[in-house]
């Protein structure tokens, strides 16, 4: 069976603003007219330098008459300027007007001939102004919820790039704001589409594992420097993915199986865990840098309740020995109130404290 291509792999999709059909209608109707009555104005305001084959004078349905048969270029002849004033206003004026009309009329296809030039043109200035931004392959409910929690934190739509082989997945997307890339992650050449290469981070979230660890073998190739967030369903391919190149992985079924059953055993505490992954509302698990006036001192003595101490690539309880003094080069992860993310002009966004 000879597979048909698929024109859409690798595709872009960016956002922009939509314009019902009906709209796009009736604003080219409106032109149409004002550039109609425009030229009928113009002849009858002149009416005097026109003849009339039929009496000899050119009334105010005369002009209208006229301007129909000019503008659709049909033109009967049995009205026509006959001064040297009323031939140069049809040279400089009525037939510039004539031409506007034609363009209105064909609007449609000049659309469609200008379109493709116009989204490349969108598109090579989006990839050059595109840096330090995060990668999110597979929008489903993985990959949303990853998407709503980073915009919960202050991160603007215009940072994300959202990749699916699901083309109408990504038109829904593009409606909503994100910019998107239809294809498979696993192909390099669709995650140099979404810029990967001067990504900060990339979040996998598709719906197999296999393709998880494809994926991210495929991303730490490009660039090296990349922080790398997978999820997987089975606990088992986990070290897998650790060993392909992922800096985090998440067992989604796994971690919701122990909600569960933390939820059976301690329903109070199951109530906590689930406020704490709730991005934008309750508590709020936050990671942070120790700042000066921090430094040296005791994890318990911060304003924030903190849980961990992140020290280089080690992970140290708040009660550890180790972690006794604070360091500034230290990181901390904080049970904090959610505070709402601060609107951003132009839809862009910080970056600070995003939630685990």
């Amino acid at each position: 069976m000879v597979r048909t291509p698929d024109t859409t792999e690798g595709h872009v999709l960016l956002p922009r603003p939509t314009v019902g059909p009906l709209r796009q209608v009736l604003r080219r109707v409106l032109a149409a007219l004002a550039v109609l009555w425009l030229t009928v104005l113009l002849v009858f305001l002149d009416r005097d330098e026109y003849t009339d084959s039929t009496d000899g004078r050119v009334s105010f349905l005369d002009a209208v008459y006229y301007t129909t048969v000019t503008l659709s270029t049909t033109g009967y002849g049995d009205i026509a300027p006959v001064s040297d004033s009323a031939r140069l206003i049809n040279v400089l004026l009525v037939t510039p007007l004539r031409v506007t009309f034609l363009i209105i009329l064909v609007g449609t296809t000049l659309e469609v001939l200008t379109q493709r030039t116009r989204e490349q043109w969108r598109q090579t200035r989006w990839r050059s102004a595109l840096r330090d931004h995060t990668v999110i392959v597979g929008f489903g409910t993985k990959g949303r919820s990853a998407a709503q929690t980073l915009l919960s934190t202050g991160v603007g739509r215009d940072r994300l790039v959202l990749i699916d082989t699901n083309h109408r997945v990504i038109e829904a997307a593009a409606e909503e704001g994100y910019a998107g890339v239809v294809g498979d992650a696993t192909r390099s050449e669709v995650l140099q589409r979404a810029q990967v290469g001067r990504a900060r981070q990339i979040v996998v979230a598709p719906q197999r594992d296999d393709t998880a660890v494809l994926v991210t073998l495929t991303a730490r190739q490009l660039n090296r420097r990349l922080n790398i967030v997978a999820a997987v369903r089975e606990e088992e391919n986990a070290p897998l993915l650790r060993q392909s190149g992922a800096d985090t992985v998440i067992t989604s079924a796994s971690a919701a199986g122990r909600l569960l059953g933390l939820s059976m055993v301690s329903p109070h505490a199951g109530s906590v865990m689930e406020d704490l992954i709730q991005q934008g509302t309750g508590l709020s698990l936050t990671e942070r840098p120790v700042t000066k006036a921090e430094a040296g001192r005791s994890p318990r003595e911060l304003p924030d309740l903190v849980v961990t101490v992140v020290r280089g690539h080690r992970l140290l309880g708040y009660d550890d020995p180790e972690a006794a003094r604070l360091e500034l080069t230290d990181r901390v992860v904080v049970i904090q109130r959610a505070q709402p993310a601060p609107e951003s002009p132009g839809g862009g966004g910080g970056r600070n404290g995003a939630k685990r």
